[in-house]
């Protein structure tokens, strides 16, 4: 498997592009401070059906990291093009635009759905702080054990937190042909990003069972190299998916569907229940409106493609009254360090903890 790896110029290049970032994706508005916006609109540039020629422009330093973000997006829109036709998902009419409690902060959404992708779909955040959020996600439809890709960015204005991987559906700790199926292949570009991306710090045990071998966590201080590198690894992880997906076949066996539509309903129940993002939107909306934005967009599934609970899943999170554990680890340590060898092996259990 070859991967696309854009230089920094042709990165640069691409990033200052008035092509490449449509127009309307800016002019998303919501009609009141709590409400979502009704209007269904495209991201994609109807008028330049083209990819962008990203050795035609140029790039400048103080881009800020919201564009950034946006152009991403619309990067990885035009790549799925080729292999696949998106279409508007029917949660565009309820979620594209969402104007925060201080009238400042505008949460941007966007959703697709192709033949082999049950959402296709991203929440952008601009703050007037310094803070900017991507999160980037596709989710397969049961008929195929893809993994999930995500990308899920945070940026402040010192600091960017990054988390890019494609999360396995099952369980490759002890489901060897599953990893075989899809991460082997996949190793050398985990290894060459985990040299130039290095592992973040602590992350929680947890957390391990929806990261792959190839997991990027890390943190770094904004820059134009470091931007490139993101880039890059975005592109590159962005397109392994893609070309898993082209090669995926569609299952028959109800059994194994039913398999699939319960893996990703366990992980959407994690998802919507702990994932660290959610402070970030109550904070910016309130507590029931980030709750049916967690729920209905960002994870939309989890009503739907089963009916266990969280702790149905999770009995180790139920409270003496029967609440869920608002703690994001029960097991109690983190790996301070990449708990992956070279070969993709796990040896967290020689991997410091604390």
């Amino acid at each position: 498997m070859e991967y696309f790896s854009p230089t920094p110029s042709s990165f640069s290049s691409f990033l200052t592009s008035p092509s490449c970032f449509s127009p309307p994706f800016l002019g998303l508005k919501s009609n009141s401070k709590l409400s979502l916006n009704r209007k269904c609109r495209s991201f994609v540039n109807k008028d330049n059906g083209s990819r962008c020629m990203m050795s035609t422009m140029i790039h400048t330093a103080n881009e800020s990291s919201v564009y950034f973000y946006k152009k991403l997006i619309h990067f990885a829109l035009e790549e799925t093009k080729p292999h696949t036709p998106l279409v508007p998902s029917p949660l565009q009419e309820n979620y594209s635009s969402l104007l925060a409690m201080d009238d400042k902060t505008e949460l941007q959404m966007l959703s697709f759905e192709a033949p082999k992708i049950r959402l296709l779909r991203s929440l952008c955040i601009e703050g007037n702080d310094g803070m900017q959020v991507l999160d980037f996600a596709a989710f397969p439809k049961p008929e195929f054990d893809l993994p999930i890709f995500c990308a899920n960015f945070f940026t402040s204005a010192k600091m960017n937190i990054i988390v890019l991987d494609l999360n396995p559906l099952h369980d490759i700790m002890d489901q060897e042909d599953y990893k075989e199926k899809y991460y082997k292949d996949l190793i050398p570009l985990g290894l060459k990003y985990s040299e130039l991306l290095p592992w973040g710090g602590k992350l929680t045990s947890e957390s391990l069972n929806y990261f792959s071998p190839i997991v990027i966590w890390t943190r770094f201080s904004s820059s134009p190299d470091n931007h490139s590198v993101l880039f890059s690894a975005f592109n590159d992880y962005y397109q392994a998916w893609l070309e898993l997906m082209d090669r995926s076949e569609e299952e028959i066996d109800a059994s194994q569907i039913a398999r699939n539509c319960e893996a990703q309903h366990r992980y959407l129940t994690w998802r919507a229940e702990k994932d660290p993002g959610h402070g970030v939107l109550k904070r910016l909306v309130g507590e029931d409106l980030a709750k049916d934005v967690i729920t209905e967009f960002l994870f939309n599934g989890v009503n739907e493609l089963g009916s266990k609970t969280f702790l149905d899943y999770f009995p180790e999170y139920r409270c003496e009254d029967g609440r869920v554990n608002e703690k994001r680890s029960m097991i109690g340590k983190s790996f301070e360090s990449r708990p992956w060898d070279a070969r993709g092996e796990f040896i967290g259990d020689r991997v410091k903890m604390v």
